[in-house]
């Protein structure tokens, strides 16, 4: 028990280092790492997340919103961070005032953070994005030299990357993401020829940093394995990659109930025989998937036990009829291992019909981060009066 908290997550810092040291000796010395850490470090916690990958050997941070950028210069982190999303006109100052690196794709924006660059003294590095298949966010390949020409007149703007996203890494297939690749590389020559160089090139993400070496160009920016998740379910991971993140609560209650009993919500199980069922205060208002109902299963002493009726807010049941010794207080766990028994975030994935990805960004921010270095707790981040 934590505290008096009934259900945590526990972030291993060591995991999360060893994940990025892989990745930066894959990639080599002379290839940068962007640790992306967007959605509050994909649910493990940001601050925290990010501390550790710089310190592991990520030389800049990755978010997709501004404001998430804020919050990590507000916890003391001064390394470079970059804005990969949107940023309206109306946040050019902010960009400036807290060192962020923006991207962009439109001449009213670019033209907002010249202004509020001038004014400041200051001048802000900024990346590109190219749309080379993905069909969201990016100029197209045809408008960029021109963009870039523009941005050049324009003071207090550094043009400090270049960069794209894959939409298929994952895939056992690398054609598509080689020909976004090749989309990719003509822009850069075609910057070159016209007296433009841009010394940072990114494209790599998780997946084509693991299995494809022409991607790495400049820098990197893994985002789903640095916090030991498969970057594909078409192939294993190339090198090692550690699970960081384990989702943990207690029993609070165990009972034996009849046969013929109805079980939570709309009596979607019905039990067959007198069984014994524990009680678990986790619950799709933590961010366990209602869909898990009568489907998914947790760990208790080491061994399964199926979840029976619905998930609901705040509360599960499950089955420990084969599980001796159950009792209040024990201690369950949801994603990660327990004695010899492991349920990865992959498999509630499966059974959720997601991906791992949101597995972990769904947690809440009731669910407190319990972040651990060498098998101790260091730090804990939880609702105010927990």
């Amino acid at each position: 028990m934590l505290d008096g908290m009934v259900t945590w997550a526990e972030v291993d810092l060591d995991a999360i280092a060893h994940n990025i040291a892989a990745y930066k000796r894959h990639v080599g010395a002379r290839v940068e790492v962007f640790a992306v850490v967007k959605a509050n470090a994909y649910g493990h916690g940001a601050a925290a997340v990010s501390r550790t990958a710089l310190t592991a050997g990520a030389s800049r941070l990755a978010v997709h919103r501004a404001g998430e950028g804020i919050e990590l210069r507000k916890a003391g982190i001064d390394a470079p961070i970059l804005v990969v999303g949107y940023t309206p006109p109306e946040g050019a100052k902010r960009i400036v005032r807290w060192h962020l690196t923006p991207s962009l794709m439109t001449l009213d924006f670019a033209q907002a953070l010249s202004g509020a660059a001038a004014a400041a003294g200051a001048v802000v590095p900024v990346h590109v994005k190219v749309d080379t298949g993905m069909s969201r966010y990016g100029l197209m390949p045809e408008e960029v030299v021109e963009f870039m020409t523009a941005l050049h007149r324009l003071p207090g703007i550094h043009i400090e990357g270049l960069f794209t996203h894959f939409a298929t890494a994952d895939s056992a297939d690398p054609a598509i993401t080689l020909r976004q690749l090749a989309v990719f590389n003509d822009v850069r020559a075609a910057l070159s020829e016209v007296g433009i160089t841009i010394p940072i090139a990114h494209a790599a993400n998780s997946a084509a940093a693991m299995k494809l070496p022409e991607t790495h160009l400049n820098a990197i920016r893994p985002g789903i394995a640095i916090y030991g998740m498969s970057p594909s379910a078409e192939w294993p991971p190339v090198f090692e990659i550690r699970p960081s993140l384990t989702l943990k609560s207690l029993v609070s209650r165990v009972r034996d109930i009849p046969a013929g009993t109805g079980v939570s919500y709309g009596y979607t199980f019905i039990t067959a025989r007198t069984t014994r069922v524990a009680l678990i205060p986790v619950g799709y208002g933590d961010g366990y998937h209602r869909i898990l109902s009568n489907q998914g299963s947790v760990l208790v002493r080491g061994q399964r036990a199926p979840i029976i009726g619905r998930v609901c807010m705040d509360q599960i049941v499950v089955d420990v009829t084969a599980i001796p010794g159950v009792q209040l207080g024990d201690e369950v766990v949801l994603v990660g291992a327990q004695g010899s028994q492991t349920i990865r975030a992959e498999e509630v994935a499966r059974l959720a019909g997601t991906i791992n990805y949101e597995v972990t960004t769904s947690l809440l921010p009731r669910v407190a981060r319990v972040f651990l270095r060498g098998g101790r707790r260091i730090a804990v981040t939880a609702l105010e009066g927990e």
